[in-house]
């Protein structure tokens, strides 16, 4: 995983040097599993499902992060976006999935502030995403999570 491209994003100011933290990222894996138990309650909302699945992605993408030592500038525009395309330096992420993550955060966007409906498909590739992602947080920092 290139740290290479992490400086760069820390030079341009889209991300924040942070002393690694273990107990943190741990915590931050410990949320990202709380959240699945949420989106997997059936009788919560489409909506609020599609939320708490799209938080356990972001979770444990900045878990990824807190790890390399690094946070997104959350003063800078576009720092949900800058997580997600992180993963592919911090947990190795295929650029094909990044975008899938990428198409999931817009479509959190338009729920959220345009009050579009989520759909069964997009709940469910949510929901998929984000159960990958904790796999591999697990098969990277085994000490650090749970099953989820």
């Amino acid at each position: 995983m290139s740290s290479e491209h992490l400086a760069n994003l820390l030079r341009i100011g889209l991300l924040g040097a942070v002393p690694p933290s273990p107990e943190l990222r741990a915590r931050m894996l410990h949320a990202a599993q709380s959240r699945l138990a949420d989106a997997l309650r059936t009788h919560n909302s489409p909506e609020t499902r599609f939320d708490c699945a799209y938080t356990r992605i972001r979770a444990v993408a900045d878990a990824a992060l807190l790890a390399q030592g690094y946070r997104t500038s959350t003063s800078k525009p576009g720092h949900h976006q800058t997580t997600l395309q992180c993963l592919a330096h911090t947990l190795g992420v295929d650029p094909a999935v990044i975008r899938v993550l990428d198409g999931l955060r817009k479509q959190r966007n338009l729920s959220d502030y345009d009050g579009e409906p989520v759909t069964q498909a997009l709940l469910q590739a949510c929901l998929e995403q984000a159960q990958q992602l904790l796999v591999l947080a697990h098969a990277k920092w085994p000490d650090a999570c749970t099953n989820g």
